[in-house]
């Protein structure tokens, strides 16, 4: 890879973001009542390739099983508001009046409220009793803690999920998970994240991850960029982790996905994703937006809460719809935020591919003036592209 000289005595690569780069359409076009949108992951088939990130003001029982019904698959925060608290309604109501200048310190103190271990087998069987997927996700430091609860509910898919995780932690005070072990052994696929290299997203794949998580800081609600000073634009993180995947099918015969986390604001961005080289992808603040969100028009990341250093941020979004509405349409406005799917659908359709793995081979072009180019008057009036 070409290296640009940061100074004297450091180089490094360029990267790309969604809004670096554009899908280039090819010789034919396709209908789009005739794309597949499913995905496959393990035993388990969706009608969208699309799941809901761990995020309390996004991902409720009631949420993960409505998007269950449209095709989708929701991850539950099991160290979130929902195993914390018997009934939560008056816990959101506090969250959505708080201040901006009161509410991370006031989040703090509640999430000080222990996690009660029954309260996950509960949130789990209330989302299997509907007859959806149900999966859910844990920080890698109480994997081990909570994982005999998760069993006994029978959990289908667990998310071992953080800012960063790697097959390698290590620390002279605490004992390491060991992630190669824990996910041998689990019986249900285990999808882990978030990396941001091919190094990190192949040990993952190496270390037995059916799916991995890609994705350090690109969230909307999410402020590690800054606060940490770490992260690698999407655009170049998922080609990145496409290249591990490719590497480790090589080696193994075993296809491990990849699943781009944060970052995804439209459709087009969805499927700029899906070329660089997802599988599917993970979204939060595009369902904050749902009228049956349990956020009441706010979200906020996993790590808004930390009790020493706070990476996230109590961000407010606009209602613009039901979950329906959002993922599969139809949109009334004009910006790409409503019928995600619709969006994907027909940009696979215009550019000829059928598949998302087809899709993947679509050719991608630099483009740093994809988001301006002819588009003044919108942005002079705020409208579409100009928002």
């Amino acid at each position: 890879m070409v290296q640009i000289d940061i100074g004297l005595g450091k180089s490094g690569r360029r990267a790309y973001g969604f809004d670096d780069v554009a899908i280039v359409p090819s010789r034919r076009t396709r209908d789009p009542e005739d794309v597949d949108l499913t995905w496959e992951i393990d035993a388990y088939r969706f009608d969208l390739p699309v799941m809901a990130s761990a995020m309390d003001g996004v991902v409720s029982p009631d949420t993960a099983v409505a998007i269950g019904k449209l095709g989708g698959l929701a991850v539950l925060n099991l160290e979130g508001l929902w195993t914390r608290y018997e009934d939560t309604e008056a816990i959101f109501n506090e969250i959505a009046s708080l201040p901006p200048e009161k509410a991370t310190l006031r989040m703090q103190e509640i999430y000080l409220e222990p996690i009660k271990p029954e309260l996950i087998g509960q949130r789990i069987r209330e989302i299997k009793s509907a007859g959806v997927v149900a999966a859910a996700s844990l920080t890698p430091q109480r994997t081990t803690m909570y994982l005999d609860e998760v069993l006994k509910a029978e959990l289908d898919i667990l998310v071992i999920q953080g800012t960063v995780v790697t097959a390698e932690h290590k620390s002279k005070n605490h004992e390491a998970l060991d992630l190669k072990k824990v996910i041998r052994e689990l019986p249900i696929p285990a999808i882990v994240g978030g990396c941001a290299s091919y190094e990190a997203a192949l040990h993952l794949m190496r270390a037995g991850a059916a799916g991995v998580l890609v994705g350090v800081g690109p969230g909307h609600a999410c402020t590690t960029r800054g606060v940490l000073g770490i992260g690698v634009p999407q655009a170049t993180a998922i080609a990145d982790a496409r290249a591990a995947r490719m590497r480790h099918l090589d080696e193994t015969g075993v296809y491990a996905h990849v699943i781009a986390d944060g970052g995804m604001a439209t459709g087009g961005d969805i499927a700029k994703a899906i070329v660089c080289g997802a599988d599917a992808v993970m979204i939060g603040s595009p369902l904050a937006a749902a009228e049956e969100a349990p956020g009441r028009g706010y979200h906020w990341g996993m790590a808004t809460f930390h009790p020493t250093l706070p990476r996230g941020a109590r961000v407010q979004t606009s209602i613009r719809g039901s979950l329906e509405e959002i993922l599969t349409g139809p949109a009334r406005e004009n910006d790409g935020r409503v019928n995600l799917m619709g969006g994907l659908r027909t940009s696979m359709a215009t550019t000829g591919h059928l598949t998302l793995k087809e899709f993947q081979k679509a050719e991608l072009m630099v483009a740093p003036a994809l988001q301006t180019e002819g588009k003044s008057l919108q942005k002079a009036q705020a409208v579409g592209m100009g928002r």
